[in-house]
């Protein structure tokens, strides 16, 4: 039987709450509906992605906030498609990270679901990491689990890769054994970072790439950044902003005198090298003679045309497009995922893979918050 579940997404760039409405019928699953709803200010969720003073008090109405936030944004989407809550099965809520540290065994994702559940009056799963970290895991990625349920096809090589903040990867080599995922490193949040630190009346990020595409590359700047050892790290990995901040940069920098533009243009570069450079070397390594190779992007980035022209530049012989041709937009990819994992969780499947996470098995992922 058919049900409608909605996903609330809120990534590390924390330009908007992504709202996506599914239906799902067994292993059938359309976008029904779908809006981004702009966060009032993100200058405090900013703030606690980085240690500082008084974080409990400030984590608890920012815990709030998110709630409310996220709140209106489901309530919007229903009143973009005419419906009540009482036609959706569940919200599965992936919350704001504020912190994500897998090397100390914790992740942190904000937006009291039992306060979102009372304010929509629609049941929420939410807490989807920690399961999966509990068993030795990442706790992240988990959208991996998603695309391979959906997009991969045999005898093609499949990678779907993720421009949010963090770029991440999902590798579905065509048959059953062998899928991978992980977080590649920084995309948008050092561009993003960088640009609103050289532009605090602009639109927030680099509209295009256009700020980007200004500059010149730094080639001995590049090497440097790629020399962090996060990027030589065997997978199961991954990361968050809190790795890879502008007080990192600054401190690779050192005060020399680079124009702002040309470290612009050099941090699209970290991008596109460090994704190319982590994708798999060669498509026979995945059981298959010469199988297709193809790349489809998702997230923000998706958008930043000089970023994939990069991008293709390193990955000759690989076909790239963006979700749409699999039938789910860039932007909503991410929103997609958590409803699917809210519908796992209610059918009492298991939503990671531990061959991306790390886990030391399959789990049924999240903690339900009734709404009555």
């Amino acid at each position: 039987m058919a049900e409608r579940y909605i996903g609330l997404m809120s990534g590390t760039s924390m330009d908007g709450i992504d709202a996506v409405l599914v239906v799902i019928d067994g292993d059938q699953l359309r976008v029904e509906a779908a809006l981004s709803h702009p966060w009032p200010t993100a200058h405090e969720l900013h703030e606690l992605c980085t240690p500082s003073d008084n974080e409990i008090d400030r984590m608890g109405v920012a815990d709030n906030l998110v709630a409310r936030e996220f709140a209106a944004a489901t309530h919007a989407l229903l009143a973009k498609t005419g419906l009540t809550p009482a036609d959706i099965r569940a919200i599965g809520s992936h919350g704001q990270t504020i912190r994500h540290r897998p090397q100390l065994g914790f992740t942190l994702q904000i937006g009291n679901a039992a306060l979102l559940a009372a304010l929509t009056g629609i049941d929420v799963v939410a807490d989807f990491r920690t399961m999966d970290m509990a068993l030795g895991g990442q706790g992240a990625p988990l959208v991996p689990a998603f695309h391979q349920a959906f997009f991969a096809r045999p005898g093609t090589l499949r990678v779907v890769l993720n421009l949010g903040g963090i770029a991440n990867i999902s590798v579905l080599p065509g048959h059953a054994n062998g899928v991978y995922g992980f977080d590649t490193g920084p995309a948008n949040t050092l561009l993003d970072g960088w640009y609103r630190r050289h532009h605090p009346k602009g639109a927030g990020y680099d509209a295009g790439g256009q700020w980007a595409a200004s500059g010149q590359l730094i080639p001995e700047l590049l090497e440097q950044l790629l020399a962090h050892p996060y990027f030589a790290a065997p997978h199961p990995k991954s990361t968050g902003r809190e790795m890879f901040t502008l007080d990192w940069l600054d401190g690779e920098l050192a005060g020399r005198p680079y124009a702002p533009a040309d470290v612009q243009r050099t941090l699209q570069a970290l991008t596109c090298h460090s994704i190319a450079r982590q994708l798999p070397a060669t498509p026979e390594a995945f059981g298959a003679s010469q199988p297709k190779t193809e790349l489809f992007v998702c997230g923000g980035g998706a958008y930043n045309t000089p970023l994939l022209a990069e991008l293709a530049s390193l990955l000759p012989g690989w076909r790239i497009a963006n979700t749409a041709e699999l039938g789910i937009a860039p932007d909503w990819m991410e929103g997609a995922a958590f409803a699917w994992l809210a519908e796992r969780f209610i059918k009492r499947k298991p939503g990671n893979l531990p061959a991306v996470t790390g886990a030391s098995r399959p789990a049924v992922l999240g903690a339900l918050y009734p709404a009555g």
